[in-house]
């Protein structure tokens, strides 16, 4: 006798309805086993669901906001055009990305031409929707393009958002 089987058993005997018993079990056993993942795959997929029904991994805001400064910082760097700087040509830490006259102009005529760059920190003049829009589509509150010098940029709509979150921390 090996297992639940007795595999030396004459077929029609007790050992085929042991057989036949045990092969019910294992079904039983499987379905059961079956029914729990299936459940389990269920309530996950319920969790997520009513967890955030846009489908993305929740991440901690801090981390949000560290994204969108390394982007504003290192990426756009957008202090170059939107942040004061001091006599020395140093940024003055104090008017940071509150707004600035451009330190430069075209060599040639350009219409257009914005020769300052607006204060960005807080997006105070932006709802969240239309900052989103400026920086994934590259368009104005009215739907013009951006004045030159500044990037018509075409972030992703996380990073843009990102980038959202920690301007408006910059009250």
């Amino acid at each position: 006798m090996r297992g639940l089987v007795d595999l030396d058993a004459p077929v029609g005997g007790r050992g085929h309805r042991d057989f036949r018993l045990s092969q019910g079990l294992i079904f039983m056993t499987k379905f059961k086993v079956g029914g729990v993942i299936a459940a389990t795959g269920l309530a996950a997929a319920m969790m997520t669901m009513l967890s955030g029904c846009d489908g993305r991994e929740r991440v901690d805001p801090e981390v949000t906001r560290a994204r969108g400064q390394y982007l504003v910082e290192k990426v756009g760097m957008c202090a170059d055009c939107h942040s004061a700087r001091g006599p020395g040509g140093m940024f003055d830490l104090g008017q940071w990305l509150q707004g600035a006259p451009l330190g430069f102009s075209p060599t040639v005529p350009m219409p257009a031409w914005a020769g300052y760059a607006p204060g960005i920190a807080g997006l105070h003049n932006y709802t969240d929707a239309q900052a989103i829009a400026l920086l994934t589509e590259g368009k104005t509150l009215n739907g013009q393009p951006l004045r030159p010098p500044m990037p018509a940029y075409r972030f992703n709509r996380e990073d843009a958002e990102a980038i959202v979150v920690y301007l408006r921390s910059l009250n």
